[in-house]
């Protein structure tokens, strides 16, 4: 058997196939995966991920989730937009400074 010569990248999550169950449960907490994406991809809305995630995780870890997805914006596609263009907006305002 021959040896591949690429570096094997191992990831401390990876992603599991879409159509396992925890495909829901990893693109939940996986940062860069809006809502919109997983409703997209598995046809469930945020408040069937919120049922899941509640069903699947022990209420500190499910406490802990929402708080991090409730003050992040990058889980909601329009709000990621609109930090992406203020992000934008500020760099520009220091180049010409």
């Amino acid at each position: 058997m021959k040896k591949n010569h690429r570096p094997q990248t191992k990831v401390k999550n990876p992603e599991p196939n879409l159509s396992s169950p925890n495909w829901v449960l990893w693109a939940a907490w996986a940062d860069r995966i809006t809502f919109e994406e997983i409703k997209k991809k598995t046809g469930k809305s945020e408040s069937e991920v919120i049922k899941i995630m509640r069903k699947s995780l022990k209420p500190s870890s499910f406490k802990l989730w929402r708080k991090r997805v409730k003050n992040q914006s990058i889980k909601h596609q329009k709000k990621f937009e609109i930090s992406r263009k203020e992000i934008r907006r500020k760099i520009n305002k220091n180049d010409y400074i």
